[in-house]
């Protein structure tokens, strides 16, 4: 079987803002934050209180229903304040950093290391969060036997980061990671990266699969490869790591350290000069983008624009994010805007619409969704841009009702909210795709399990 991957379906937006192949050493911010919203159904049980001093690598949390699963400070430093909201919820830990003092963990010879003992080196250094499963994409059952693991080194959302440049050198953390992964399945390690992309540090890693990927977003995304390479049956698992969490995973074997530091990338039109950074997890965004930002008028975004979260300069980095993006706020309406010729938008079609005519134009796009919300309208154009082999309005019209059976008979078991991000980008209708699909994967885990 070939391991190429060649997608037809889908969408690229070029927009405008994309970083230079520069890297910026930041300081340390005055405050960090961990964000237990960062792990989808996790209910943290705190094991700090305010005014405890903790190290870079030490447990401030762990998962309620599973005491194993840590969740760890980035940088050492004080817990200044536990931010709470409604029926004392957490909402953040805010941690006052004084330096970066690791907690030591020990170095680890992977090849020395059985399954297990590799899996209890990361439950207890508090790596197990970077590893998450499909179905449902949550943080992983460290009791599950997944039938691969899969890792994409090609991503294609919007103003992406190159992970060519940001990987460079780092090959021995990431053999180390990929090498300690191969253990924990029964499957293989496949890594997915760009076709045209011959200088790939995952090229040359061994305990590999390597597979060659083209084509419009969303090839990168990890549920596009799935499909093609390993499908997902109903009682099968397969888990999947991001190429910067590797490195995580692979500077703990090899120094003994949790270094959760970011080679993130500043992108948009709003950013003053883009480039990249290298940052520690759950740092400050005003740390990060001060002095290099248009203020005015502009959405900060941790991640990429079309599956990140809305965030201010008072907000803190996403504990998965390599991307900051800055664009201008949507607050102006065009009179007409529907009934007359556009040039400077991008569109899947060709009414009165010309973005197909110079499809290697780069766009400077607002957030105006360009419509209100509204019924479900049957174009066929979500099909345009969706590769997997699933029905999607169907789909989302299935986790609406909430119907299981044909949630699984449709696929549910395959996707993730991400998926449908390009499906909400050119829908009519203005409906939140992303947070249907999410309540549905929910109600699907809930019942199901």
């Amino acid at each position: 079987m070939s391991n190429d991957i060649r997608i037809r379906k889908g969408l690229d937006i070029r927009l405008e803002g994309e970083a230079d192949k520069t890297t910026k050493q930041l300081p340390l911010a005055k405050t960090y934050a961990i964000k237990p919203d960062d792990f989808h159904r996790i209910i943290p049980k705190l094991m700090v209180r305010e005014g405890s001093e903790v190290k870079a690598g030490e447990a401030l949390f762990h998962s309620k229903s599973d005491e194993r699963i840590l969740f760890p400070s980035p940088v050492s430093g004080k817990v200044a304040e536990i931010v709470r909201g409604e029926r004392r919820r957490i909402l953040e830990i805010r941690i006052e950093a004084n330096g970066q003092e690791f907690k030591d963990f020990g170095k680890k010879n992977v090849q020395d290391l059985s399954a297990e003992q590799i899996k209890e080196h990361l439950l207890v250094a508090g790596c197990w969060p970077f590893i998450k499963q499909r179905p449902y994409d949550v943080i992983a059952n460290p009791d599950d036997k997944p039938k691969a693991i899969f890792v994409s080194a090609c991503k294609t959302n919007p103003l992406a980061p190159d992970y060519d440049y940001t990987l460079k050198g780092k090959e021995p953390q990431l053999q180390a990671a990929v090498s300690a992964l191969a253990k924990l399945t029964t499957g293989k390690v496949h890594v997915s990266v760009f076709k045209d992309s011959s200088l790939s540090p995952m090229r040359n890693l061994k305990d590999i699969t390597l597979h060659n990927v083209s084509g419009p977003h969303p090839a990168g995304n990890v549920s596009t490869q799935i499909a093609h390479i390993s499908p997902i049956n109903k009682g099968e698992v397969v888990w999947v790591v991001t190429p910067q969490d590797l490195l995580v995973i692979g500077e703990l074997f090899l120094s003994g350290h949790l270094n959760i530091t970011r080679t993130l990338a500043l992108t948009g039109s709003r950013i003053d000069k883009p480039h990249y950074v290298s940052v520690v997890a759950g740092a400050q965004i005003s740390s990060i983008v001060s002095g290099n930002i248009k203020v005015s008028n502009t959405r900060i975004i941790s991640g990429d624009v079309l599956t990140g979260k809305k965030v201010s300069e008072a907000d803190f980095l996403g504990y998965y994010d390599d991307q900051i993006t800055a664009i201008p706020e949507g607050n102006d309406y065009e009179l007409f805007g529907w009934n007359k010729p556009i040039f400077d938008k991008i569109s899947p079609t060709r009414a009165l619409t010309f973005s197909w005519l110079n499809p290697k134009k780069k766009y400077d796009l607002n957030t105006n969704t360009n419509g209100e919300h509204r019924a479900f309208v049957m174009t066929g154009i979500y099909e345009e841009v969706f590769p997997l082999d699933i029905y999607p309005m169907q789909l989302l019209k299935a986790c609406l009702y909430k119907d299981l059976d044909e949630l699984e008979n449709l696929g549910a078991y395959e996707i993730a909210p991400e998926d449908f991000a390009l499906t909400e980008f050119v829908c009519i209708s203005k409906q939140p795709h992303q947070k249907i699909i999410r309540q549905g994967l929910d109600l699907m885990i809930q019942e199901l399990g």
